[in-house]
């Protein structure tokens, strides 16, 4: 009896696995023929090929119309590893300038799956790319000696100016990670990698064209498929005008030249960035063709460090052009008043044990002489009587109100620029000093933000848009270094005002002081220099002489005229010492340039004496 109940048992069990693998392959064949079109795909890789006809990419222009980027005939070597028969590998290498080991390994790196996902013997599979038109032509020669193998032609960018490269930025070979990132790349394909033409890629790139080629039983290609009815051409991409005034970027460049540091010019009533210079630059040139990788290494070995873009990327001390910042907080906020208090200086700001220096002038000072000559004690006191003001309740809650106007005044996060690599500064708050001080600070211990030191930093990019929002007194529209894009409108946060919340008026006052500065009227000129190279525009200037472990930074920030002013400008010199001696003349010079459309004789004189000055950074570089 037990022996034929086993043997029911088993019975069972026999049938239910002979129903549970005839499911499975059920299951299998509906995912093959109803959800899956891999083996449609493959069949369909026998009878046609799809030849990829690739766009023109969009051409770049400065705002009053020149080119600066377009496109010139580039070509690449495809080909279809089930065509490949009976090669000569040697003669093939020889040809086109390569080694045997080079071509064993880009065959290779074809056929690994991880390097290329997108494989298959059936389709065109990139082999070599950016090949110039001579060099295409020696291979065009012997192609019939090497079957399989294709030439496809494509564009590479070119550049009319050796200047903004960093802004412009380049393009190269497509990564996998941004092959998986987005459907539209294929190997072989490119993308932008830096500046404009990574952040506006997609308007750029335009949209690809394809031939659906008809092969008989031998994979020979006998013509259109239907007549090309399937075929689609490509799509052109969408042209970009720049803000950008590339004799202004020129200029800039050419006055950086042999220093480190940045420009930055913004039109304050658009937001438009009218030069972005980073120095050391680079040619961008060396962005181009095969030699690109070469190149790049080369230049991010280099110590200078000329991929770094300073003027978005670069952290610095703003130094005493800060304080028109500060300047406006303690109005808003009712702490001082333009004309009171006055506040001493006795070649400093000088409480209990606690020194801050500062260079001789009148004193005590109110607000616009303050501004005018620079003096650190005035807003030394400002902020120790902020700080310590009772109707905030705390230090803390004070020094968060004063966080809060000076992220509504662009510092401390990202602006939001239309470039890639923004960096954000810092605008230290209150949990920095609770955990540095234990919860057991005041303003004297943080004194030294007051005057654009300590932990502050900003990029040149914030300190030209703290600039332009004085001109534009009390709002800036988010900097943008494109103007417009081809049938397509600018995105809404690049047209939008954004104002600080600080009065009007109080900006007015602020005015005064940066005009003050220029002319002297109260006294002392710090920018003294901007109304001898500028003479007959009422300009508006704040130097900042920022410190540093080395030789201090020299800084100027200023916009003109001073109503209705068309552009605002930062300048920042690594190691150029006081504010007057580099960024002053820079700033007045370049401010001369885009207002006049030319430099005067006399400025030409000077700017050709600044491009030859040379800021020595090591011992090395004598």
């Amino acid at each position: 009896m037990a022996k034929d109940y086993t043997l029911e048992k088993r019975k069972y069990v026999v049938a239910l696995s002979a129903i549970a693998i005839v499911v499975v392959y059920l299951l299998r064949l509906v995912d093959l023929q109803l959800l899956t079109d891999d083996y449609k795909r493959n069949a369909d890789s026998n009878a046609f090929l799809n030849k990829i006809q690739y766009p023109s990419r969009g051409a770049i222009y400065d705002r009053n119309g020149k080119l600066l980027v377009f496109n010139q005939p580039a070509y690449d070597i495809t080909f279809v590893p089930r065509e490949v028969t009976q090669l000569d590998t040697l003669d093939l290498c020889r040809t086109l300038g390569i080694t045997v080991e080079q071509f064993e390994k880009r065959m290779k790196d074809v056929r690994n799956p991880w390097m290329n996902p997108g494989y298959s013997k059936y389709t065109h599979q990139t082999f070599m790319t950016q090949l110039s038109a001579e060099e295409c032509g020696v291979f065009q020669e012997k192609l019939f000696k090497f079957p399989g193998f294709y030439i496809q032609r494509r564009t590479i960018r070119q550049y009319t100016y050796n200047a903004a490269s960093h802004a412009l930025g380049d393009i190269g070979e497509v990564s996998k990670k941004e092959i998986e990132a987005d459907d539209y790349y294929i190997r072989g394909d490119y993308v932008g990698k830096q500046g404009i033409e990574k952040s506006y890629e997609k308007y750029l790139r335009g949209e690809k064209g394809v031939e659906v080629l008809l092969r008989d039983a031998h994979g020979r290609v006998q013509g259109h498929y239907k007549n090309g009815e399937l075929d689609r051409p490509s799509v052109p991409g969408k042209n970009l005008t720049l803000g950008l005034d590339i004799d202004l970027q020129m200029l800039g460049e050419r006055l950086m030249q042999n220093k480190i540091g940045a420009i930055v010019a913004i039109e304050p009533s658009t937001g438009e960035i009218l030069c972005m210079v980073s120095s050391p630059t680079f040619d961008p040139h060396l962005m181009i063709g095969r030699q690109r990788g070469k190149n790049h290494q080369r230049l991010r070995l280099d110590h200078r460090k000329p991929l770094l873009n300073r003027a978005i990327q670069g952290a610095y001390p703003p130094g005493s052009t800060f304080k028109t910042a500060q300047a406006l907080t303690f109005l808003q906020e009712d702490i001082i008043h333009a004309d009171y208090p006055a506040f001493p200086c006795a070649h400093g700001f000088n409480y209990k044990s606690l020194h801050v220096g500062c260079h001789g002038h009148g004193s005590p000072l109110p607000l616009i002489p303050a501004i005018a000559t620079s003096c650190n004690s005035y807003f030394c006191w400002g902020l120790f009587r902020m700080i310590g003001d009772r109707k905030y309740g705390s230090s803390q809650q004070a020094l968060t109100v004063w966080k809060d106007h000076m992220v509504a005044q662009g510092f401390g996060y990202k602006l939001g620029a239309d470039l890639p690599g923004e960096q954000r500064g810092f605008i230290p708050n209150a949990k920095t000093y609770d955990k540095a001080y234990r919860g057991s600070w005041n303003g004297l211990t943080i004194i030294s933000i007051s005057i654009g030191q300590g932990e502050i930093t900003a990029t040149p990019l914030q300190i030209a848009n703290l600039g332009a929002t004085i001109a534009n007194r009390g709002y800036f529209i988010t900097p943008h270094i494109v103007k417009e894009i081809e049938d397509n409108p600018l995105d809404t946060l690049y047209t939008t005002r954004r104002y600080t919340g600080i009065d009007r008026a109080h900006y007015e006052e602020v005015v005064k002081g940066m005009r003050a500065a220029v002319t002297g009227s109260t006294g002392s000129a710090t920018c003294r220099a901007v109304g001898a190279i500028l003479p007959g525009v009422e300009a508006c200037g704040k130097t900042g002489t920022a410190q540093n472990r080395g030789k201090d930074h020299s800084v100027f920030m200023g916009f003109a005229p001073m109503d209705n002013p068309k552009i605002a400008i930062a300048v920042y010199v690594e190691n150029g010492g006081f504010g007057a001696v580099y960024g002053v003349p820079i700033g007045a010079m370049m401010m001369d340039q885009y207002l006049h459309g030319k430099l005067s004789p006399q400025n030409e004189i000077l700017a050709e004496e600044f491009s030859n000055r040379v800021i020595y950074y090591s011992d090395e570089e004598r």
